[in-house]
């Protein structure tokens, strides 16, 4: 077997890019096709059920969960304020009296008078998908969203933390080899997407945080400074919902590994641009990697390269391994052993021959544990 398709770690100037926007629940769609949409610009919007109170309020009254009904003061479907008077009863000869207010706005859902117990619904909480990036509505999602299609430079990461920024792309390193400290994260920086070099200390992701950065793209980072700055550890479900204050990107993997030339050389061209930015990761099944996208203006679909499932994995191809005890390490393929190997894990499988980038040595690992540096 001469060749085989991987998935690839894309790194272009210009590519077609197409984001699907999705609601997490049926709403309404505000798009049509063919309309440019803004990073900002809303596509669609919903309403998430408000969170239900149950009060009961025959204790609270002290009545028998039968004369519920006749001592509220509200029916089903009533909207009520916070404050406002829900039950109340007059006792013996105006002696005993008792009353309840509702704790939170909302709207009476349930009245039981088998438990005495009132469900208050909370206000719907609203919810809005934007575009992330500027560009074309390719397709409408009835009730759900929309697809957005660009052009522009693309850069993926190998790991990252932290939802979705917008930001201009700003150097705050003087080689992709240097070590991203606190005294270069100056205020001018705020709301920036800050480039560093091979490594982010712990030191200035608490400096960033100060400042205000929208994020942070550098080779690599120290997992204990990562899990201090997260304030827990990595699971291994999708990342991305952590609640930072700004998103990090890592290009390379984890410890001091200086940004690959091409990527760096890209994103100094790319300075001053503004940048959507998107630190959510999946390594599993439905892989999903931390991105920086930089679309044209006023760009379409024409003559851009589309984005592959895969790219073709042969004698000479860069690599880079996604599985420790080498992850994040550069490698280039050296043979492609036609015949299933087994591995560790008692399992047979592909596997290609690897050397290492730096110490030169030749490793032997599973083609599933690698992955295409796509130009």
């Amino acid at each position: 077997m001469a060749s085989a398709y991987v998935p690839g770690l894309k790194v272009a100037e210009r590519t077609q890019v197409r984001k699907v926007r999705r609601l997490p629940i049926p709403g309404d769609v505000l798009v049509h096709q063919g309309q440019t949409v803004s990073p900002d610009g809303v596509v669609a919007r919903a309403n998430l059920p408000g969170n239900p109170q149950t009060l009961n309020v025959a204790h609270a009254i002290g009545v028998d969960p039968g004369s519920v009904p006749a001592v509220m003061q509200k029916k089903v479907g009533d909207t009520v304020a916070a404050g406002d008077l829900l039950a109340f009863t007059r006792g013996m000869f105006g002696f005993g009296k008792r009353e309840l207010k509702s704790p939170v706005a909302g709207t009476i859902e349930l009245i039981s008078t088998v438990t005495g117990q009132v469900t208050l619904r909370e206000p719907p909480i609203p919810i809005e998908v934007s575009a992330y990036i500027s560009g074309r509505v390719d397709e409408v999602l009835a009730n759900e969203g929309a697809v957005i299609e660009t052009v522009g430079a693309m850069i993926q990461g190998i790991f990252g933390v932290g939802g979705e920024r917008r930001g201009e792309i700003a150097i705050a390193a003087s080689a992709p080899d240097e070590v991203l400290e606190p005294p270069a994260l100056t205020p001018a920086l705020a709301g920036k997407v800050v480039v560093g070099g091979a490594l982010v200390t712990g030191a200035a992701l608490r400096r960033a945080a100060e400042v205000g950065v929208a994020a942070i793209v550098v080779g690599g980072v120290v997992d204990t400074d990562l899990i201090a700055y997260i304030g827990k550890d990595l699971g291994v479900a999708i990342t991305g919902q952590e609640p930072v204050p700004f998103s990090l990107i890592l290009t390379e993997g984890f410890g001091a590994i200086p940004m690959a030339d091409r990527t760096w050389r890209l994103l100094g061209r790319l300075q001053g641009r503004m940048a959507s930015v998107n630190g959510a990761t999946q390594i599993r099944a439905g892989v999903m990697r931390p991105e920086v996208i930089v679309a044209e203006a006023g760009a379409t679909a024409a003559g851009a390269t589309g984005e592959e499932a895969g790219a073709t994995l042969d004698i000479g191809t860069v690599i880079r391994l996604i599985r420790e005890p080498f992850f994040g390490h550069l490698a280039e393929v050296v043979e492609l052993p036609p015949e299933l190997t087994e591995i560790e894990t008692e399992a047979h499988v592909r596997v290609l021959r690897a050397k290492l980038r730096g110490d030169g040595r030749v490793l032997t690992v599973p083609r599933a544990n690698v992955e295409i540096l796509e130009s």
